[in-house]
């Protein structure tokens, strides 16, 4: 997987968790809200990865 895609792929993971957080934070779940916050960690972590891997492979 490239740099770019791992990019993607965490940015639309925190997109994910911040929509699940929303939505636990509406129906007042939370476990919904911990996932959330959960797959946003996430996807700052894999955006990292993915800025990390365009830097070494240049």
């Amino acid at each position: 997987m490239s740099g770019k895609d791992d990019q993607v792929k965490g940015k639309l993971n925190q997109a994910k968790g911040e929509i699940e957080k929303a939505w636990g934070k509406v129906t007042s779940d939370d476990g919904k809200v911990a996932q959330g916050e959960f797959d946003k960690g996430k996807g700052k972590v894999q955006e990292k990865v993915g800025k990390i891997k365009d830097t070494f492979s240049k």
